[in-house]
């Protein structure tokens, strides 16, 4: 019930509508906060992701990856390929460049020939050394080689305890060159076992072998052979490690004999892979070193 007017008059009271305004001090402000925060939380996912992927992949995989995210696309209308039409109005068969604008174009056409050239009955290096060797100088190097051969079998013939290992020693022509066999047994070793020491007679040997190819300016390659008897611990030695020493002593002896170091072209060893007795791996005629006197240089393969 309202309260009686002042003074007895018959006035209505006044009611007195009192707004209270209350500052937040500290509201959210809108949303923009929010939108920041969860950039920054994708940010930092990105970034633990990719210090996951650095160290749980290799570098292979790592440049895969940054090649698939790095993709390399050609600008077909920068370079002026392409066109309105299939091969920008260019033939297949066309000598031109591709696009409206051939001759400045920067690929090179994928049209034929016009005078395609024949390649010959045989392809790679043919039958003898290389293709950058004529018939006249391969018939020099089968002469050089034969004389190489009998120098060698007859200074070993001279020399009692080396006599003996006239059988160790072999010479095979090969496409490559000249060959020089030196082959284990079950009675002899060229190196003291599992090592790459070389035997008394058999450093003598290979001195007298450098003495003959001294005066040649073949190039030389040497490889090592094993045969497939393991070590007990293949990290310790193995038989590659003991194939590619034994090719380096030869090496080391030869130059020792007085062939330059220029003349050496490849020193390598391949273990049992290449068996001299296919049927029996661990034959002990497998264990060899072979010294080729090469054609030309980077003449290599079979």
């Amino acid at each position: 019930m309202a309260k009686a007017a002042p003074h007895g008059a018959n006035v209505p009271p006044k009611v007195i509508v009192k707004k209270i305004y209350i500052e937040g001090h500290g509201g959210h402000h809108g949303g923009a906060w929010k939108v920041a925060y969860a950039d920054f939380v994708t940010a930092m996912m990105a970034f633990f992701l990719l210090l996951w992927l650095l160290g749980a992949t290799t570098e292979k995989q790592r440049k895969g990856i940054a090649d698939y995210f790095a993709p390399t696309l050609i600008d077909t209308h920068a370079i002026g390929m392409g066109g309105s039409g299939v091969l920008g109005g260019e033939s297949l068969m066309s000598n031109n460049k591709l696009g409206p604008k051939a001759a400045a174009a920067a690929i090179a056409t994928v049209g034929m020939p016009t005078n395609p050239v024949k390649g010959g009955p045989q392809a790679g290096m043919g039958k003898k050394g290389s293709l950058r060797s004529s018939p006249a100088s391969r018939a020099e190097d089968a002469k050089s080689f034969e004389e190489t051969r009998r120098q060698v079998i007859a200074r070993i013939m001279k020399s009692a305890d080396l006599a003996k290992l006239a059988k160790h020693i072999r010479f095979v022509r090969t496409s490559e060159g000249m060959r020089i066999d030196l082959v284990d047994d079950a009675d002899y070793s060229m190196f003291a076992s599992g090592t790459t020491t070389l035997d008394t007679r058999a450093a003598e040997l290979i001195g007298m072998i450098a003495g003959s190819i001294r005066s040649t300016a073949n190039p030389i390659m040497i490889r090592g052979h094993t045969d497939s008897v393991p070590y007990g611990d293949p990290r310790a030695m193995n038989n590659w490690m003991l194939a590619t020493g034994r090719a380096e002593a030869t090496r080391r002896r030869l130059a020792l004999g007085g062939i330059p170091e220029s003349r050496f072209e490849r020193i390598e060893g391949v273990a049992d892979r290449e068996p001299m007795i296919a049927d029996n791996p661990g034959d002990p005629r497998n264990r060899r070193v072979a010294i080729t006197l090469l054609y030309r240089r980077t003449t290599f393969g079979q």
